[in-house]
């Protein structure tokens, strides 16, 4: 592996989107949700997302520079239409849009259709923090996930994201998939050559599998939970639930017509709906009590959990949001670890886009 600085790596990445026709301010976006999610360790929908990307808007399924529109709206409520854009610009807009109505109506609810993968989720609802809001963010995905009882690939990983500011402690960020795993964490397991944990899918039977491909072999990712007797139907609802108010809500696709992130597959025939769906919230903290007094009460929970007694005395209990937040200033400090085969893929689109990748450090240090 090598280390490359945070600002290098969103650099090249607002160059690349910048090639695709995108506005400044949307190079800048896109890259921002990229490099957010490499800082805090979730490496699977950061730069090594990028020629997915690339992909998708040269087989003309996606719009590097989107006017996303609101179709429809009330006081506390739209849809938008993501002109399909690129959704790490189609997102933030959209939050943009339930943080205004929050401020006037108390809560902000936004729905989409018609647009593209979104990368982190997390990223969109920490956007509401700021404005002392509660954000939520949620997507749905390729289905690549069967239902309990099932061996059918009917649901994405369908990723909910919830951020809760706090007073003197740092905010609560859930950002979590509806599945064991997302799928970039299978996907870097290929690039290393390693199996998956028994749990996180089965094959195009039903079996248990720990391939790392088996998702090209017609297998399937596994609910929340792996298995009933585990609680996969949890899981299977959560993931429902996401499918249905990003995009049955929206008018986005949903299930097994949600188009593939990969380009080299085309989208299935007869979409009962337009593009991807999210679902984006902003909740004014005093539409429900004084902010201060909430978010003291926030630290005062915080502090609580802290103060669990651990298991293993050498395993402190973690908030929500902890691991990345830790990691985001260990990366900004000593740099974002790539594998190689994410290296040759960026140079390999640079070259393609008349954009140098250094494919060597740039940071004096090695993994």
């Amino acid at each position: 592996m090598k280390l490359y600085s945070s600002s290098y790596l969103k650099q090249f990445t607002k160059e690349i989107f910048l090639k695709m026709g995108a506005t400044p301010a949307q190079a800048e976006t896109a890259a921002s949700v990229l490099i957010s999610a490499d800082l805090r360790g979730v490496d699977s929908h950061g730069v090594a997302r990028l020629s997915g990307y690339v992909r998708l808007w040269e087989k003309k399924r996606l719009n590097a520079s989107p006017s996303p529109k609101i179709v429809y709206e009330t006081p506390s409520t739209a849809v938008m239409d993501g002109d399909l854009g690129a959704g790490l610009m189609v997102a933030p807009e959209a939050m943009k849009t339930a943080i205004k109505k929050a401020e006037t109506a108390g809560t902000g609810w936004v729905a989409i259709r018609n647009s593209n993968h979104f990368g982190i989720a997390g990223y969109h609802a920490m956007l509401a923090l700021e404005h002392d809001m509660i954000g939520i963010s949620m997507t749905n995905a390729s289905p690549l996930v069967s239902p309990t009882f099932s061996k059918s690939r009917l649901l994405g990983t369908n990723p909910i994201a919830v951020a809760i500011p706090a007073l003197k402690q740092p905010p609560v960020v859930i950002d979590m998939a509806t599945t064991p795993v997302a799928n970039g964490k299978l996907e870097v397991l290929q690039r290393k050559g390693e199996n998956i944990p028994e749990g996180w899918a089965q094959d195009k039977d039903g079996n248990a599998s720990i391939d790392a491909e088996i998702l090209k072999k017609g297998g399937a990712m596994l609910p929340l939970g792996s298995d009933r007797i585990h609680g996969s139907h949890k899981g299977y609802c959560l993931g429902s639930m996401v499918d249905i108010l990003t995009a049955v809500l929206s008018g986005a696709n949903y299930g097994p017509w949600v188009p593939p992130f990969v380009a080299f597959l085309d989208p299935p025939e007869n979409p009962v709906g337009e593009g991807i769906g999210h679902f984006i919230g902003a909740m004014r903290i005093d539409a429900f009590r004084p902010a201060e007094e909430f978010k003291k009460h926030m630290d005062n929970w915080i502090e609580t959990f802290r103060q669990a007694e651990p298991i293993d005395p050498n395993q402190k209990v973690l908030i929500p949001g902890d691991p990345e937040r830790m990691l985001e200033q260990e990366r900004r400090t000593n740099g974002i670890p790539l594998l190689d085969p994410v290296v040759e893929d960026l140079t390999k689109i640079g070259k393609e886009l008349g954009v140098e990748f250094e494919a060597y450090s740039t940071v004096n240090q090695n993994l």
